[in-house]
């Protein structure tokens, strides 16, 4: 009879090593979520600032802040590209250090024209380190064979609490806002070193050029569009759609979006192990399923604390859609991983920065509730196209 000591290793303690043997790199991946969450999450409390600084009016911010969105959206498709040909290593740590330069110099910009340049490049130093940063996800995730996505989204959203929390409480002390940001910037950097050995060296092997999605990755690029365009939505109209509903008065219409977060933070940290037991198509179904009936029950509701459920039922809806489809991105085979991460980032980011006018436009020529329905129904086409999704390897 053969005893359990000469059976070699379980399936599972080689799973656990391999899950070892990749520890560094999965630390690493969260410290750069959390670096790139915690520097863009800097900026909100200070844009204030900033636009005084400048001496800018309303319309005149707003136009600057495009060149933050503008900067973004260029450098992704490039890093896709990169992330390609060279690995993910080199451009996470590009976007960061990025980050940590831009963030103290957007304090110090004394004119429009300066603000304006050094907020583009502060936006490709975020696109390039958030698409550089998902293809390492996807790598690391590819390797140990098992759901991290989420969890590594849920660190971005750390990130940003602390980061608009340090700010916000520098701020309340009369610190300069210089100090702030340089603040701001070095512990952005304390993440980055503590994160700089544990990246993955991986090289890669596809030259192909930038190419249209195609195939699955464009499904996947429009889902995700659409996913970041409902919580685009519910952070620039949220709060005004319960004042408009009589639910909520301008001073406490924030409550909702704090709900939404903070469901949408817990939802996140307990992703995986929810995709892991119940797979991809689930979640897609029951994710886009909860996120339409919190939408509903935000227009619908009469009473206050049934709408700020609705808020609620959005951020456990929504939070796991966009990493499940950037897990998917990175499965298929049609394109290369980076680059097919970068069709959907781009497309995500173009949710956000133009969906807030789309709904505004609607708005203008029908009402508010007419848009959050048009999103309702948008949304359905995430679990409609679930099958699809998890049929990618």
């Amino acid at each position: 009879m053969t005893s359990t000591t000469d059976r070699g290793p379980s399936a599972a303690a080689l799973r656990a090593q391999d899950h070892a043997a990749t520890a560094k790199a999965r630390l690493a991946t969260r410290l750069a979520f959390f670096a790139a969450g915690f520097a863009m999450a800097c900026c909100a409390p200070l844009f204030p600032f900033f636009k005084s600084n400048v001496a800018a009016d309303k319309a005149e911010f707003g136009i600057l802040l495009l060149c933050l969105g503008l900067g973004s959206i260029l450098a992704m498709p490039l890093t896709g590209v990169m992330a390609a040909r060279r690995g993910a290593r080199p451009l996470i740590l590009l976007g960061g250090y990025g980050l940590i330069v831009m963030l103290p110099l957007l304090a110090l910009a004394g004119s429009p024209w300066a603000l304006g340049a050094g907020l583009f490049v502060f936006g490709a130093a975020l696109g390039t380190i958030d698409v550089a940063m998902n293809v390492h996800g996807a790598e690391v995730e590819g390797i140990e064979k098992r759901p991290l996505m989420s969890n590594f989204h849920a660190h971005w959203s750390i990130g940003g609490f602390f980061g608009a929390g340090l700010i916000t409480v520098l701020l309340s002390f009369a610190v300069p806002v210089a100090v702030c940001a340089a603040l701001g910037a070095a512990t952005a950097l304390v993440a980055m070193l503590a994160a700089r050995s544990g990246f993955l060296s991986v090289s890669g092997k596809e030259p192909e050029p930038f190419a249209i999605p195609r195939g699955i990755v464009l499904l996947l690029a429009v889902l995700a569009g659409i996913t970041f365009l409902v919580e685009g939505a519910v952070l620039d109209w949220g709060a005004l759609l319960i004042i408009d509903r009589d639910l909520a008065t301008a001073e406490n219409a924030g409550v909702g979006y704090i709900l939404f977060s903070v469901a949408m933070l817990i939802a996140r940290l307990t992703g995986d192990r929810l995709v892991a037991r119940i797979g991809g198509f689930a979640t897609l179904v029951f994710g886009g399923l909860a996120t339409m009936a919190g939408i509903l029950t935000v227009l619908l509701a009469s009473f206050v604390p049934i709408a700020l459920f609705g808020f609620v039922l959005i951020g456990l809806g929504a939070a796991n859609l966009v990493p499940v489809l950037f897990s998917a991105a990175g499965r298929q085979s049609i394109m290369p991983p980076g680059i097919a991460i970068a069709a959907v980032t781009t497309t995500g980011y173009a949710g956000i920065l133009l969906g807030p006018a789309m709904i505004g436009f609607v708005s203008d020529i029908s009402s508010l509730v007419t848009a959050f329905v048009l999103l309702a129904l948008l949304i359905l086409a995430v679990p409609l196209s679930a099958y699809w999704v998890a049929r990618v390897p």
